[in-house]
């Protein structure tokens, strides 16, 4: 690993503030500069979003990359879904949590970009613990589930019922519920007993926004 890009991740992670150790230590391990455009890798380990080209899609902010990782709970072992994985940056961290016993599934609405994030997350070792999917996220991904955790990288009005449904008991959903111009960060707690709703705090997502298709 380059010594410069480690230095530069670890800054990144000090300026955070408190994060939860194991969260801190795999962000320290995933070189974020890969995951965002060539002309944009001098910002990359700044604690904002950053645009990705395309349909509107960004990187989140590592604070809330960090957030979202808290909140999901991750320990070794456990299979993951995100939806809206944007770039991979943070399938690639949450891979750093789940360890090698662990899974995690992206899906990537915008097919060029879930290539882009293949290739990436190949380069870097990931392949065989993360494999992104380019389809729209909205039903989830069905054909691998059940999940132990999912977490929706996009704002989205609700937590619809499907999701749920491809959830473990126990398992826990994350994601931003609320309009596109702001959201809540809201936790679902699924088990035997029932659904428990926990809100944290407020966000700003990109909504899910469908892409034009690339010609033939």
């Amino acid at each position: 690993m380059s010594a410069a890009w480690t230095e530069r991740a670890s800054a990144m992670v000090r300026g955070l503030g408190p994060v939860d150790p194991r969260v801190a230590d795999a962000l320290r391990r995933v070189p974020r500069d890969r995951f965002v455009p060539a002309s944009l890798s001098a910002e990359a380990y700044e604690d904002t979003p950053l645009p990705l080209g395309g349909a509107g899609s960004t990187i989140s902010a590592p604070h809330m990359v960090a957030i979202l990782l808290e909140w999901a709970e991750l320990t070794p072992g456990l299979r993951v879904l995100e939806l809206g994985s944007g770039s991979g940056y943070l399938a690639a961290v949450a891979a750093e949590l789940v360890g090698p016993s662990g899974r995690v599934d992206g899906v990537e609405i915008d097919e060029e970009l879930a290539d882009r994030s293949t290739r990436v997350l190949t380069d870097l070792g990931y392949a065989g613990r993360v494999s992104i999917h380019a389809a729209d996220g909205r039903p989830g991904w069905p054909a691998a589930a059940p999940y132990n955790r999912i977490i929706v990288s996009f704002a989205t009005p609700e937590i619809f019922p499907e999701w749920r449904d491809q959830l473990t008991t126990p398992g826990v959903l994350v994601a931003p519920v609320g309009p596109p111009s702001g959201q809540v960060l809201r936790r679902l707690r699924h088990g035997a007993a029932g659904d428990r709703l926990e809100d944290g705090p407020e966000c700003i997502f990109v909504r899910l926004v469908r892409p034009v298709a690339r010609p033939k």
